[in-house]
């Protein structure tokens, strides 16, 4: 028994609703089981309830035994004092007030049908399943529900990406250019140099940015040497010593200190995702648009953002991926697929906290990109197509890997409207 099975069971009211009892044998009727709360406090506030006779408004707390009580001490807790109810699976002990009057308790293990238990603990039965609890079962699950918990999911995926948007933001005293400029050098280093792009960025400070950003030169070497990129001593190009040259000047103007950047690894990666391509392109695109965040921000479409990212890193690399090494003539410009990764992890998050700040919906806009950029491909979501469910676009697979993570892999069927409507029939959220 668990106390998700408890609160769906309360909230949905999935028990016995005629000659309820308390454990003290007092009649009780639920008039309204009141807002469910997923923060810290009681499972349920402005719940209403009547025992013999007596309204009651307040809070209900709910708990496998009735003794979890002090095991989560709520005693010491004054956001339990309004507790009008103890609901529970057994009553091992009775829980007092701080005026020593007994919280009334329901023991809901009475009123619960052999039914819902066993559907119950068939979903959560391990020895049928190989990847998620559901997947005997997922592909049956009505079109229009599905739909709508991707749907309320994609959200819920930008809603967690914004928290570190807001934290950026309150760090930057509100400064959006500087924020959207680090989180962009973050996940220009993708999964592998993702954080030390984003240590970069923070170390190097978008004011100075937006000083260099009008001299291409500078502002690679402002990059490349706050990197580290910029110390070895056998290299005697002519590009590499302007770069150390200009380093060395803009490092003592600005007072620049690269000691909390961690240096970008070029291990296991294809040369067009080498940090020296990747800080080259992106000095390249704040060096030819000294507005990006207010272009990015008034997009409408994929098509305006795919122009405002059509880059390529600087002449040096068309036949160069490392520095004084030369290599076949190509010009590494910034690919489709890249910059849809841009757009999910970085514009649109940034836009959807942008547009919430200005008191605007923006999901009118937003819904449209993601869904015309291309679904993502990765373990996961091949599993998920595998049990039937098919993702038309990068919307879909984002709403699946938040399913997955949020839901699935920390087993949350009953929080997820996919493993509600397994035990409640065609149920929706």
């Amino acid at each position: 028994m668990r106390e998700d099975l408890l609160q769906f069971i309360w909230k949905y009211k999935k028990l016995q609703l005629e000659e309820l009892v308390t454990t003290t044998d007092e009649t009780l009727d639920i008039i309204d089981v009141g807002l469910h709360n997923k923060l810290a406090g009681p499972d349920f506030f402005n719940s209403k309830i009547s025992i013999d006779g007596q309204l009651w408004a307040g809070n209900v707390e709910l708990h496998v035994n009735s003794s979890d009580w002090f095991a989560h001490h709520h005693e010491k807790d004054i956001n339990y004092d309004n507790v009008i109810l103890h609901v529970v699976w057994k009553d091992d002990m009775t829980i007092y007030r701080k005026n020593n009057t007994a919280i009334p308790t329901l023991e809901l293990g009475k009123y619960i049908t052999r039914e819902l238990l066993e559907s119950y603990q068939a979903l959560f039965d391990k020895r049928r399943i190989n990847f998620i609890n559901c997947e005997n079962e997922i592909s049956g699950i009505d079109e229009f529900l599905l739909n709508n918990w991707l749907e309320r999911l994609y959200i819920e995926r930008l809603e967690q990406k914004a928290i570190l948007v807001n934290q950026l933001l309150e760090a930057s005293k509100n400064d959006w250019e500087s924020v959207f400029y680090t989180l962009l050098l973050k996940n220009f280093g993708l999964k592998i140099n993702r954080d030390s792009f984003f240590s970069l960025a923070q170390s190097l400070d978008f004011a100075i940015v937006r000083k260099l950003q009008k001299n291409l030169l500078q502002l690679e070497s402002a990059l490349f040497g706050m990197a580290g990129l910029l110390k070895d001593e056998s290299i005697s190009d002519l590009y590499y010593t302007k770069l150390k040259t200009e380093y060395n000047f803009i490092k003592h103007k600005f007072n620049l200190n690269e000691t909390g950047v961690f240096i970008p690894d070029f291990f296991k990666l294809r040369p067009p995702n080498f940090p020296t391509i990747r800080l080259s392109q992106f000095a390249k695109l704040y060096s030819e648009n000294h507005n990006l965040f207010n272009m990015v921000v008034h997009a409408k479409t994929t098509k305006e953002l795919y122009k405002i990212f059509e880059v390529s890193a600087g002449d040096y690399w068309d036949n160069h991926f490392t520095f004084g090494k030369e290599s076949k003539k190509t010009t590494k410009k910034l690919t489709k697929q890249f910059i849809d990764l841009l757009i999910i992890n970085t514009i649109l998050p940034v836009k959807f906290c942008y547009d919430k700040h200005l008191g605007k919906e923006s999901t009118e806009e937003i819904f449209p990109i993601i869904e015309s950029i291309k679904k993502e491909d990765n373990n996961i979501l091949k599993k998920f197509n595998g049990l039937g469910i098919s993702l038309k676009s990068a919307g879909d697979s984002q709403a699946v890997l938040q399913l997955y993570n949020a839901y699935c892999s920390k087993n949350k069927c009953l929080h997820c409207a996919i493993g509600a409507s397994l035990l409640n029939g065609n149920f929706y959220f």
